[in-house]
């Protein structure tokens, strides 16, 4: 999927880059950029928004973690949608408006200091790099929640390459009419199929707690791996040596973000993003094994995600306690907390991990999006592949005018890591087989604040494991504000 060298690329509402340059905003063309991203007057832009949650062990944990002062610059913020590679603002929307009156009074985002410099707290003073704290759970488990806009926001429309908002037909065709007939949905039969095709998502969104809930229950009684090493708690071992050192040196005393920079590898400092190896290739290995062979198996399969239709989830397969919790609890959090203090990343208190895969006849690339995630770790697992590459744009709630997105190519047992809201996608697959290993990171401590999904105070519905990240109390912390 080329871009001519010569024009800006855009993000159109399904994520592609086309080639038609939509100007600058003003009075004039404000609707027109909004029509052409898919952004109605209500306000919905197009992110990745994904089913189910996962089960984590009943346990108390305490642990150290670095927080930052301005958790609003993170994916919890919110700021004017604009076209990501034209600097096009597009048309106001009561659901943002709302929630930039909301934030106007606490804190504006900011970029991240540089190292040992200071960063002004929103409460009025001062402080250097991040300051460690102790999280410490309550006693007994804690209950995760959901946002309720998960059973009426961002539903995607494979067939128009559209995400929308659905409250119902006269809500459908008062903000989405014009993009919809312009994408081909010209017949009232045609949009009588789209207008059941939504509430059947609808009633699949509503029922997706309790079949997860059976799907891995029939999981853990009838399947056998084939690889039942990689279900044993995770071990030093199964990591790459150089992950391990990052993840040393983030527990060390003195720490900071320039030492744990020569680490590892920036790929852009501008956007945040990094690499390094994650797992070793024998691990890789074993887990593509068994992931393979789930695929092959009988058992009940959920989609990774409502934009990936080929893929696993580790919490029904088994794999969320013993792979992904450690990762996140014993190594991610303290990498994370260097790295990203101002987005929640010594906060992390939840996540969702699943497996994609792309090959010829399934699903080949991926439109540009962003996470339901303070923060996403995405590992190459292989297999042998061309193509797929990764491409960045910038933060979704203030993307600015950029000629061409940054190009990631993906090393087989290397992890990227990136902000939850940086916009991506994945190029079209070239040949062979792509599985990628993607985590996203949550912090209930910023994401309770503000939904990321429907950029409102986030209206809270109980529901199993992780749920999506959410919290009715606050975590049990020490403000570094306070201290200083």
């Amino acid at each position: 999927m080329g871009v001519p060298e010569e024009e800006p690329p855009e993000v159109t509402p399904d994520g592609a880059f086309s080639r038609k340059h939509i100007p600058g905003p003003s009075a004039a063309n404000l609707e027109t950029v909004a029509e052409a991203r898919g952004v109605p007057e209500s306000g919905v832009i197009n992110p990745h928004v994904v089913d189910g949650g996962t089960v984590r062990r009943n346990e108390k944990t305490t642990r150290s973690v670095r927080r930052g002062c301005s958790p609003q610059s993170g994916p919890g913020a919110s700021f004017p949608i604009a076209d990501p590679f034209s600097g096009a603002e597009s048309s106001s929307s009561s659901a943002l408006a709302n929630s930039e009156r909301t934030l106007a009074s606490r804190a504006t985002a900011a970029p991240p200091p540089p190292s040992g410099a200071c960063r002004k707290c929103p409460y009025g003073t001062l402080r250097g790099d991040a300051r460690l704290l102790t999280v410490a759970t309550a006693g007994g488990p804690r209950r995760f929640c959901r946002c309720a806009c998960f059973c009426s926001e961002n539903l995607y429309v494979a067939r128009y390459r559209l995400h929308v908002r659905f409250r119902g037909e006269e809500q459908l065709r008062r903000d989405y009419g014009p993009i919809l007939r312009s994408r081909g949905c010209v017949s009232p039969q045609d949009f009588q199929q789209l207008l059941a095709e939504l509430e059947e998502e609808v009633e699949r969104r509503q029922r997706l707690g309790q079949e997860a809930a059976a799907r891995k229950a029939l999981i853990a009684r009838s399947y056998h791996p084939v690889r039942p090493h990689i279900y044993n708690t995770l071990q030093d071992e199964a990591l790459a040596p150089e992950f391990l050192a990052a993840a040393e040196y983030s527990t060390s005393p003195g720490a900071d973000l320039e030492g744990l920079l020569q680490r590892l590898e920036t790929v852009s400092g501008e956007k945040r993003i990094y690499r390094l190896p994650v797992f070793t290739a024998p691990f890789c290995q074993a887990l593509l094994e068994e992931l393979e062979h789930f695929e092959h198996s009988d058992m009940p399969k959920g989609r990774p995600n409502t934009m990936n239709n080929y893929g696993v989830l580790l919490h029904e397969l088994g794999l969320d306690e013993p792979l992904v919790t450690p990762l996140r609890e014993r190594f991610l959090q303290p990498l994370m907390a260097l790295l990203y203090p101002d987005c929640g990343g010594g906060w992390l208190d939840s996540h969702r991990a699943f497996v994609v895969k792309y090959a010829p006849g399934q699903d080949r690339e991926l439109g540009c999006h962003y996470d339901n995630a303070e923060l996403t770790l995405n590992v190459a697992l292989g297999k042998a592949f061309t193509g797929g590459a990764l491409y960045f744009g910038d933060l979704f709630q203030a993307p600015s005018a950029l000629a061409r997105p940054l190009e990631v190519e993906h090393v087989v047992g290397r992890g990227i890591l990136h902000q939850g809201g940086q916009l991506h996608g994945a190029r079209p697959l070239g040949t062979g087989e792509r599985w990628n290993l993607v985590v996203w990171l949550r912090a209930s401590a910023v994401r309770n604040r503000l939904c990321p999904m429907c950029c409102r105070k986030p209206e809270l519905v109980d529901d199993d494991g992780f749920g999506d990240g959410f919290t009715r109390e606050e975590p049990t912390t020490v403000d570094a504000c306070a201290l200083t």
